[in-house]
């Protein structure tokens, strides 16, 4: 009877065979290469494409805004109020409330730290009763948000329309034009969430920073259902008499003073 092997001596005779059997068939080498090969090319695709996204509002809070002004609320959630053109807030974070309208003005308002030029944009945003807000793709071209739950007559003013320009009147402003009304009435009822998705192409310029193409709403989809398709936008849309410059890239923008809104998942793809 043969005495047993030492185990160390016994591990590394076994890890011999091993090695032998797999030289001895290159095609089983190959094929567990390519396998090998093959999953970590998936997940540095998946990575790759995950790190393509630039978060404004996530789960960790509002780390992409240049910051929250004293009316805003950094929260968990938001349900609608009593008063339906209210919301409440649920402590937390992941989610950026105006819980009622406030007076107009920027520290009312979000803009991203980070500028894009052409860019594909998510985002989810609940609106309280009969209120207003918008998203404007380098703080100029807005899609409107509005508590358009029910509208059968559509306009540039109404929940994904494309905003109208405007001039100030003795009372408010007047509109000079129409906007672009939405393709379909894809709006929820007020206190639910919703989802917008915008596909976005910049203005162009030439080398002398003259402007040689315009900005152009490629594709806007309103919970699912699309509602814009390759809109073109001559200026920034909004008050005509004071327009801000046209730029290669410009900050997200997102309205929150004239009206109880929430967002949160808000996500920008550069493309």
């Amino acid at each position: 009877m043969m005495n047993a092997l030492p185990t160390p001596l016994m591990a590394i005779c076994l890890a011999l065979v091993v090695s032998t059997a797999t030289a001895a068939d290159p095609r089983s080498t190959d094929a567990d290469a390519r396998e090998v090969q093959k999953v970590a090319a998936a997940t540095t695709s998946e990575k790759a494409a995950a790190s393509e996204w630039v978060t404004i509002i996530g789960k960790e809070g509002a780390s992409g805004v240049t910051g929250l002004g004293g009316n805003l609320v950094e929260c968990q959630g938001v349900k609608i109020a009593d008063d339906a053109s209210h919301l409440k807030t649920i402590p937390g974070v992941g989610v950026v409330a105006a819980s009622r309208k406030f007076a107009y003005g920027d520290d009312n308002n979000l803009n991203s730290v980070e500028h894009f030029a052409d860019c594909e944009v998510v985002l989810e945003f609940v609106l309280g009763e009969g209120c207003n807000s918008g998203v404007k793709l380098q703080g100029r071209y807005e899609i409107q948000l509005y508590d358009s739950w029910g509208k059968e007559a559509l306009s540039g003013v109404e929940c994904g329309g494309v905003y109208p320009h405007w001039v100030s009147a003795k009372r408010g402003i007047k509109y000079i034009d129409e906007g672009v009304a939405p393709l379909r009435n894809a709006s929820k009822k007020p206190g639910e969430w919703q989802t917008l998705r915008i596909v976005f192409q910049a203005p162009r310029f030439n080398s002398e920073g003259k402007k040689v193409e315009n900005a152009r709403f490629l594709k806007v989809t309103l919970n699912g259902e699309l509602v814009q398709r390759d809109v073109e936008v001559d200026s920034p849309t909004g008050n005509t008499t004071d327009p801000l410059p046209e730029v290669e890239k410009g900050p997200l923008y997102l309205q929150m003073d004239h009206g109880a809104v929430a967002f949160r998942n808000v996500r920008v793809k550069p493309l």
